[in-house]
């Protein structure tokens, strides 16, 4: 690991999974450029169960099986800092978003706990676990999946992982809105034009217009979005008037 590289264990029990994601594309390059390091380590490995058992049925009933402690402790143990960030991915988590992408993209080091079956033991997460993360209202087969997701969304903000810097800072959900739509050549397909606006060469205009077109589509599919957006609209120009006074 390099001096400014960023560093993302993430323990699950099938390391496997990760093979196609990180190999292709931007996460790859990343890797390759030695600004992100980032390792697959199998919670089974670290089983002191003579036929490498890792689960077990929860005290109380119910269905399923729960991941036992005692691998999880140790497979954190073999990798945790002094600088390391302890993620459970859960979807009784924090809801992930752009901004806590942001936040956790400054971190230099994080390990990623992938739940797997019914969860893993609540010991671990109250001594080890720094915060839980869910990347939406639904449940996985296993947490791998959402790893991929927040590995991705994370290295977007990671200086120099893009090749153009700006492409984050003009993504949906910057500012709570959407990005504008998109259009590319030729003019003319199938009797569909592009939209005059964008090729007429007049800047703010093209801005309005994408902005406008975003904010349709942010009140028509994300209406919680859009009230937060007018709402921190009127904060900001409550505050520059008062900036102004």
């Amino acid at each position: 690991m390099t001096q400014n590289q960023k560093k993302i264990d993430i323990l699950s029990l099938f390391p496997s999974y990760f093979q196609g994601p990180f190999d292709v594309s931007i996460i790859k390059r990343a890797v390759e450029n030695k600004i992100l390091e980032v390792n697959q380590i199998d919670i089974r490995d670290f089983s002191k169960d003579k036929h490498s058992k890792v689960d077990d049925r929860p005290f109380g009933g119910g269905p399923g099986m729960v991941l036992t402690p005692q691998p999880l402790f140790d497979a954190l143990k073999s990798v945790k800092n002094e600088k390391s960030r302890i993620i459970y991915l859960s979807p009784q988590g924090k809801k992930l978003n752009s901004t806590i992408c942001k936040r956790l993209s400054m971190e230099d080091h994080l390990i990623l706990i992938c739940g797997h079956y019914e969860g893993i033991d609540q010991r671990v997460i109250d001594k080890e676990v720094d915060e839980e993360i869910s990347i939406g209202d639904y449940v996985l087969t296993n947490g791998c999946a959402a790893a991929i997701v927040l590995v991705d969304a994370i290295s977007r903000f990671i200086p120099n992982v893009l090749q153009n810097p700006e492409s984050s800072k003009n993504d949906s959900f910057e500012e709570n809105i959407f990005e504008g739509p998109q259009y590319t050549r030729p003019n003319e397909y199938d009797g569909m034009v592009v939209p005059e606006v964008l090729v007429n060469g007049n800047h703010k205009d093209i801005l309005d217009f994408k902005k406008n077109e975003a904010l349709k589509k942010l009140k028509e599919v994300r209406p919680d979005l859009y009230f937060k957006y007018f709402l921190e609209e009127q904060q900001n120009k409550t505050k520059q008037v008062k900036k102004v006074k």
